[in-house]
């Protein structure tokens, strides 16, 4: 089969397109034809060797997918044909994929295969952040960053779902805003003086941080007593450090956000998550972003985008034609 393949650490230049091996479903693994796989820093990071993941080299990299069920386990809940959305950890940047049937999910017939590759890691994430992580409470309001992308979209929508009562995105260019604003904002603020535009209106209760970098400080000044920093990720690349005074004069507090590493240890954990977020997709409160769509040729160029701070909403790539239904 055809996959995107990580050969050296050089960037997003290094992925290659090759012919490797079909993969071989184990016990308890689903094999997924993969219509769409997402595309998400942690890969931009693996094809430098700058993420906490460092597989030896070459290996297909994608950590969520849908697409259509090969094979599947005896009383695993799914059968040849059935459409899905899943969490492959690596492997998605080609033409089969295999996941644990705890990490694979029925896809609500409402959802494009392009949409449902922008769930696993953004959506499963902002509900662990706030819902779980946040413990975000009815009314509440909530400023995220980097609210034009694929994590700042599905944290907005999140929010609103689950209760906020005002959320405010956080973003580079008033076209960006407009992304933010049609995802479910009710305002955005430019990143460029944004503590200054947020605290004139009242402070917020929590901040969702994916950006990081030198924003860290004047988030913690946004918040109101008792209110909470989400941290999500570096995209900035400089990974703030705290003055823990701050924390301790103000009473906020800083949470540290793993989605990852925390359903790593614990079986049946994300189905839990995606049974709490089901209603709201097939109700269509919650409804993906999808940005630009790349095929698995150009999985480089899809990268690049991220990697040049281009990209809006979910980046995917499609391998196949149509509407994805």
């Amino acid at each position: 089969m055809k996959a995107a393949q990580i050969t050296r650490l050089d960037g997003p230049d290094a992925l290659e397109i090759v012919d490797v091996p079909l993969p071989t479903a184990g016990p308890r693994d689903i094999l997924i034809s993969v219509r769409a796989a997402g595309v998400s820093f942690p890969e931009l990071l693996q094809t430098r060797g700058q993420y906490q993941d460092k597989p030896p080299l070459p290996y297909v990299p994608g950590a969520e997918v849908a697409g259509e069920v090969v094979t599947a386990p005896e009383g695993s809940g799914f059968a040849p044909g059935d459409r899905v959305a899943a969490f492959t950890i690596r492997g998605g940047f080609a033409e089969q994929a295999i996941a644990d049937a705890g990490l694979t999910f029925h896809l609500p017939a409402n959802l494009t295969f392009e949409q449902g590759a922008a769930l696993g890691l953004n959506y499963l994430t902002a509900y662990f952040a706030l819902v779980e992580r946040g413990r975000l409470a009815q009314g509440e309001s909530v400023l995220v960053h980097g609210a034009a992308g694929g994590v700042g979209t599905a944290a907005i929508q999140i929010a609103k779902a689950f209760g906020a009562g005002k959320v405010i995105g956080v973003v580079s260019s008033e076209a960006k805003g407009a992304i933010a604003l049609a995802s479910g904002a009710d305002e955005f603020v430019l990143a460029d003086g944004f503590r200054a535009a947020v605290s004139a209106s009242g402070k917020v209760d929590i901040v969702v941080d994916p950006v990081g970098g030198d924003r860290f400080t004047d988030s913690l000044r946004c918040l109101r007593d008792d209110g909470r920093l989400l941290v999500i990720g570096f995209t900035a690349g400089e990974i703030p450090t705290v003055q823990v005074n701050r924390l301790l004069l103000n009473n906020v507090s800083v949470v540290g956000v793993g989605w990852g590493a925390y359903i790593a240890t614990r079986p049946g954990y994300a189905a839990k998550q995606w049974s709490a977020i089901l209603p709201h997709l097939e109700s269509g409160a919650l409804r993906p972003v999808v940005g630009s769509i790349h095929s698995l040729e150009d999985a480089a160029s899809a990268l690049i985008e991220l990697d040049e701070r281009r990209a809006t909403g979910k980046v995917v790539l499609s391998l196949t034609k149509g509407s994805g239904k």
